[in-house]
C-alpha cells in the first residue's frame, strides 16, 4: 500500500497553488499518465471527477470526490474504480516572505495485486513525475508574474 508525503516552499501564494491544484479539468494538459477526465460537478466547495489513467497499454478509470477549503486545504477522496482506497490532500500555508509551503500526502491500494505489484515498483518514480508536474505547471502559470523590481528585473517572492 503505497504511502507518501512531501513538503515543499514554492514562490507562489497559496491561492494560486489552490487554484493549480483544484482546476481538475486541466490536468490532462500536464500531469503524465492522464489520458481523459470528466467533471461530473464542481462548485466551490467540491467537485466529482472521472479520470482515466493510462501507462504502457493498461487503462484504469476512477471517480474521485474533491473537497476544497480555499485556499488552504484539498482533499480528494476515492469514489469508485480500481482501488482499495485512495486519499490525497494538498495543504497550503503561506511563508513568512512571501511564497507558500506545500504539503502533499497521497496514500492508496489497488484492488488488483497485479496492480498493486506495479504500483509499488514504479510508485517513488511515478510520484516524483507527477509532483515535477505539478511544479512546472506552476512555474509556466505564475513565473512571469511574480513581482518586478523598479529596474525591471524579476524578483523572486522566495527571497
Amino acid at each position: 500500500m503505497p504511502r507518501h508525503h512531501e513538503t515543499r516552499v514554492l514562490p507562489y501564494s497559496d491561492e494560486q497553488m489552490f487554484a493549480l491544484v483544484t482546476d481538475i479539468e486541466r490536468y490532462p494538459e500536464f500531469l503524465p499518465w492522464v489520458i481523459a477526465l470528466r467533471i461530473r460537478s464542481d462548485s466551490e466547495h467540491e467537485a466529482v471527477a472521472d479520470m482515466i489513467v493510462g501507462f504502457k497499454g493498461l487503462r484504469e478509470s476512477f471517480s474521485c470526490r474533491v473537497h476544497k477549503d480555499r485556499p488552504r486545504t484539498v482533499t480528494v477522496s476515492y469514489i469508485d474504480g480500481p482501488m482499495r482506497h485512495l486519499r490525497n490532500e494538498w495543504q497550503f500555508a503561506p511563508v513568512e516572505g512571501g511564497g507558500c509551503r506545500v504539503d502533499f500526502m497521497v496514500d492508496f491500494a489497488f484492488r488488483s495485486r497485479m496492480f498493486e505489484a506495479l504500483a509499488g515498483q514504479m510508485f517513488d518514480k511515478a510520484l516524483r513525475k507527477m509532483i515535477a508536474a505539478f511544479e512546472t505547471r506552476a512555474d509556466d502559470l505564475y513565473a512571469a508574474g511574480r513581482a518586478m523590481s523598479s529596474d525591471g528585473r524579476s524578483s523572486s517572492l522566495s527571497g
